[in-house]
C-alpha cells in the first residue's frame, strides 16, 4: 500500500458506497470477524451512548479491533434535534493497527443495513432447519428488503412472504419488493405472512412487540433487529422464558436488547440461559436448537460488524485503485 499512501484516508460518500456494494463479500467479512472473537483474535467493547447538551440530541459509538486484519475502528452514529425531522447519520472511521494511522472515513448508512441482514443471514444458517421451506419477513424497509436478498439463498425455500401495513396501497413499492426473488408474495395480512413459517425475520422499527405466540402454527426460528428506542423489544418479554434464545454476542446483547433485559427484570430469565451467540455459532462450539421450541435470535448490531465490513469496503477500493493505476 505504501504507492498509495499519499490518498489516506479515504474519504467515501454513499454513492461511491452503493456502487461497490455489489462486490463486497459481507457474508464472508462477517464470518471471519466472528471466527476472529472466537479466537480472541478481536475485541469488541459495548457500545457507548453520549447526549449532547440541552437535549440537542446524542450519539452512538460502536467500537471494535480487528487484530487479524490489523485494524480497529469506530462507528458514529448522532441522532440531531432539530426544529422539523431529526437529522439520523452514520460514519465509520477505520484505522491500521500498524502505524495508528486513519485508512479511511466512510458513510455506514447502506454499510449498517447490510452487516445487519449480513449477521441474521449467519444465524438463520445456523440455526434454522435444514429442511426449512417458508420463510417470513416482517418489514419492508431497505433492512427488510435487505433481509430478503441476504436470507434467498440459505434455504430451498419454497416462499417468501413479506409483510407491511404501509405495503396495502403503495403499488410500486410492492412491485420492488416483488422483484427481488421469484419466490416472494407480498401480503396484505400479518396472518397471511406468518402462515406456517420456518422462518421469521422482524425486521421493523418498533419499539413494542409486532409477534405473538398465538400468530404461528408450528416451532420457528424468529429474527429480531428490533431499534434503538429505550428496552425496544420485537416480542413479548414474557415469551423468552419458553424459548431458546441465541443472540449476536453474549457478553452484550442481554444487556442492551430491550427484550431481554424485560425478561430478566420481570419473567424469571437469566442471559444464563443463552444457549449461544454467533463467535459460538460460526466455530462450531453452540449446541443447535431441539426443534421442539420456537427458536429467538437476538442481534443488537456490533462494532466489529462496521470494522469488518468497512474494512471489506476499503480493500475493495483499495484493490480497485491500485487496478486503475496499472
Amino acid at each position: 500500500m505504501s504507492s498509495t499512501d499519499k490518498v489516506f484516508p479515504l474519504i467515501v460518500q454513499q454513492d461511491a458506497v452503493r456502487k461497490a456494494l455489489p462486490h463486497l463479500d459481507v457474508r464472508g467479512a462477517l464470518t471471519r470477524m466472528f471466527l476472529a472473537l472466537a479466537n480472541n483474535a478481536a475485541v469488541q467493547p459495548a457500545q457507548t451512548f453520549t447526549p449532547f447538551p440541552q437535549g440537542a440530541g446524542d450519539f452512538i459509538t460502536y467500537l471494535g479491533v480487528l487484530a487479524e486484519a490489523k485494524v480497529f475502528g469506530a462507528k458514529l452514529s448522532p441522532y440531531i434535534v432539530t426544529e422539523s425531522k431529526p437529522v439520523i447519520t452514520a460514519w465509520t472511521a477505520l484505522m491500521s493497527m500498524e502505524t495508528g494511522q486513519p485508512l479511511m472515513w466512510c458513510d455506514a448508512g447502506l454499510l449498517t443495513v447490510e452487516r445487519t441482514a449480513g449477521a441474521t443471514a449467519l444465524a438463520v444458517d445456523h440455526l434454522a432447519a435444514p429442511n426449512a421451506r417458508r420463510l417470513a419477513i416482517v418489514g419492508a424497509g431497505a433492512v427488510g428488503q435487505a433481509h430478503v436478498r441476504h436470507l434467498a439463498a440459505l434455504r430451498p425455500w419454497d416462499l417468501i412472504s413479506v409483510f407491511s401495513p404501509e405495503l396495502g396501497g403503495n403499488e410500486a413499492k410492492r412491485a420492488a419488493i416483488g422483484a427481488l426473488d421469484e419466490r416472494v408474495l407480498v401480503c396484505t395480512r400479518l396472518e397471511d405472512c406468518l402462515r406456517d413459517a420456518d422462518v421469521v425475520a422482524l425486521c421493523t422499527s418498533s419499539g413494542t412487540p409486532v409477534l405473538s405466540e398465538d400468530r404461528l402454527t408450528k416451532p420457528a426460528l424468529i429474527t429480531s433487529i428490533s431499534t434503538n428506542v429505550a428496552n425496544a423489544h420485537e416480542i413479548s418479554p414474557a415469551w423468552l422464558p419458553g424459548m431458546e434464545v441465541y443472540c449476536d454476542y453474549r457478553p452484550t446483547t442481554p444487556g442492551s436488547a430491550g427484550e431481554m433485559k424485560l425478561a430478566a427484570q420481570l419473567h424469571g430469565w437469566s442471559p444464563d440461559r443463552v444457549l449461544g451467540d454467533l463467535p459460538e455459532l460460526v466455530s462450531g462450539m453452540a449446541r443447535k436448537p431441539s426443534g421442539q421450541q420456537h427458536v429467538f435470535f437476538r442481534s443488537i448490531g456490533l462494532g466489529l460488524e462496521d470494522v469488518a465490513i468497512a474494512n471489506e469496503l476499503f480493500r475493495h477500493i483499495v484493490a480497485q485503485h491500485s487496478y486503475m493505476a496499472k
